[in-house]
C-alpha cells in the first residue's frame, strides 16, 4: 500500500482529514517506535511505505508504557483529544494490520500490553 492509499484509508476509520490521517500515521508510529524493540521496529519498517520509515524510530531500548500512556503520546504529537487520538490510533493499527504480513503485526502486538488488541478492529 502506498503512502497516500495508507493515509486515506486511516482517514476513513478514524472520521479525519487526510492531513490528520498522516499526522496520526506519523505519531501513531513514532510511539511504536518507542515501545518496540530495535529488532521488531526495523522488522516493521522494513514493511512499511518509505516515507513512513522514518516516522518509526528505532531505539536501543524500548520504553515501558501501556495504552493509555500511549494514546497520550499521540494526543501531544497531534493537538487532538484523547478521544480522537483513540480512535486515531485504532485506525493506524487496523490499517497496519490489514497491510502488513501477518506475522510481522502479530510480532509487534506481542511487545505490547494485551489491552493494543482491543484497539484493532475485527476483519470484516
Amino acid at each position: 500500500m502506498e503512502c497516500k492509499e495508507f493515509f486515506q484509508t486511516v482517514a476513513e476509520r478514524a472520521g479525519q482529514s487526510r492531513e490528520e490521517a498522516a499526522d496520526l500515521t506519523r505519531a501513531t508510529l513514532g510511539a511504536l517506535g518507542e515501545r518496540l524493540s530495535a529488532g521488531e521496529a526495523r522488522r516493521l519498517a522494513l514493511q512499511l511505505p518509505e516515507p513512513l520509515r522514518e516516522s518509526l524510530p528505532v531505539r536501543d531500548k524500548s520504553e515501558q508504557f501501556g495504552l493509555h500512556g500511549f494514546v497520550v503520546r499521540v494526543s501531544n504529537r497531534t493537538g487532538l483529544t484523547m478521544q480522537e487520538a483513540t480512535g486515531g490510533v485504532r485506525a493506524v493499527l487496523t490499517t497496519l494490520r490489514e497491510t502488513i504480513p501477518d506475522e510481522v503485526f502479530d510480532h509487534v502486538m506481542s511487545q505490547l500490553p494485551d489491552d493494543f488488541q482491543e484497539m484493532v478492529e475485527p476483519t470484516t
